[in-house]
C-alpha cells in the first residue's frame, strides 16, 4: 500500500506530460524500492548495516544513465558526466577505507551504526530492525532519489539547450568536487599515519591531538561534508536552467540532505569531543562547515 501511494504521488506530478516521462519517473521508483528492499534484507541477514552506504555513490549514476537513455539531450549528458565523476570518486574513497569487499555484503561497517545499536531507544532486534527498514534502507534511498530529481526537470524541458546557468552549475560542482577530493585525501592520509602509530610528519599537530585539524581542516571542521552538500545544491541549479523557475520542488532533495548532514555531524562531533579533550577547543575556534574569514 505504501509503495503504491509513493508511486502514484511521484509519477502523478508528470501526469500532464508525455507518457515517456511518466514511465521514466515510474522506473526511478521501481529502482529505488528494489534497492531499499535489497539493502534491508541483506543488512538484517548479515547484521552489517552499511549496505546503503555501498550504493550511495552508485544510485545517482543509475538514475542519470536511465534518464540519459530515455532523453539523450546535451543537458542530461552533462549532468550524467558530472554525476558519474562524483560517484566514481566517492566510490573510490569508500573502497579504499575497506567499505567494499569481494563478497558484496561484507566490508567495513560505519562505526556510527554500532553506536546507534547500543542506544537505549533503538536497542533490540525488533526496534533496530524497524529503524533499519524505515530510516537506513527506505528513507536514505528515497533521499538519494530526491536529490537526483533535477534530472527529471531536465527531461521534462528536454527541448532546452545548455545555457550559461548550466555552465555555471557545472563549474561550481567541479570546484566543490575538487575541494571534497582534497579534504578526503588529507583525512585518509592522516588516518593512515595515525593507524601506523606515527607521532611526527606531515600532520604532526593533528597526530598529537588525535583528530584532523590541519590542511583544509584548519579552516573547517568538515570541509568534505560542506563540499558534498554544496555539490547537490549546485546540481539543483540545472533544474533552474532547464525550467526557468528559481524555486521548484526538486530543491527538497538538497534541503533534506542538509538536514541529514546536520544530524550526522552532530553525532560525529559528540563522539569526537568525548574521545579527545582538545576537540572542544577546536569546535570553538573553527567553523563547522564554511570558514569564517572575518572571525575575531
Amino acid at each position: 500500500m505504501i509503495k503504491l501511494i509513493i508511486f502514484t504521488s511521484f509519477t502523478g506530478h508528470f501526469a500532464n506530460n508525455n507518457h515517456q516521462l511518466q514511465q521514466l519517473a515510474g522506473t526511478w521508483i521501481i529502482i529505488m524500492l528494489a534497492a531499499a528492499i535489497l539493502c534491508f534484507a541483506v543488512s538484517e541477514i548479515t547484521q552489517n548495516y552499511s549496505q546503503v552506504d555501498k550504493l550511495w555513490s552508485l544510485m545517482p549514476i543509475i538514475y542519470s544513465l536511465v534518464t540519459l537513455v530515455a532523453f539523450p539531450t546535451p543537458r542530461i549528458l552533462l549532468m550524467t558526466l558530472l554525476i558519474t565523476a562524483w560517484g566514481l570518486r566517492l566510490s573510490y574513497n569508500f573502497g579504499r577505507k575497506a567499505g567494499y569487499s569481494i563478497i558484496p555484503w561484507k566490508g567495513e561497517e560505519d562505526y556510527r551504526w554500532k553506536i546507534l545499536r547500543e542506544n537505549p531507544a533503538l536497542k533490540g532486534r525488533i526496534r533496530f530492525g524497524l529503524f533499519n527498514l524505515f530510516f537506513i534502507s527506505f528513507y536514505q534511498h528515497f533521499l538519494i532519489l530526491l536529490f537526483s530529481t533535477p534530472l527529471l526537470i531536465a527531461a521534462k524541458y528536454n527541448s532546452s539547450n545548455i545555457n550559461l546557468l548550466d555552465l555555471f552549475a557545472a563549474f561550481l560542482l567541479l570546484i566543490f568536487l575538487t575541494v571534497e577530493t582534497i579534504a578526503d585525501n588529507q583525512l585518509f592520509r592522516f588516518h593512515r599515519m595515525k593507524k601506523q602509530g606515527l607521532k611526527d610528519g606531515l600532520y604532526k599537530e593533528s597526530l598529537e591531538k588525535g583528530f584532523m585539524s590541519e590542511g583544509l581542516w584548519r579552516y573547517s571542521r568538515h570541509p568534505n561534508f560542506a563540499s558534498e552538500q554544496s555539490i547537490w545544491l549546485s546540481f539543483y541549479l540545472f533544474s533552474i536552467a532547464a525550467s526557468g523557475v528559481w524555486l521548484n520542488w526538486t530543491v527538497i532533495g538538497a534541503v533534506l540532505l542538509i538536514f541529514l548532514f546536520a544530524g550526522s555531524t552532530y553525532m560525529t562531533e559528540s563522539i569526537s569531543s568525548s574521545k579527545y579533550p582538545a576537540y572542544i577547543i577546536y569546535q570553538k575556534n573553527t567553523a563547522k562547515f564554511f570558514p569564517k574569514f572575518f572571525r575575531k
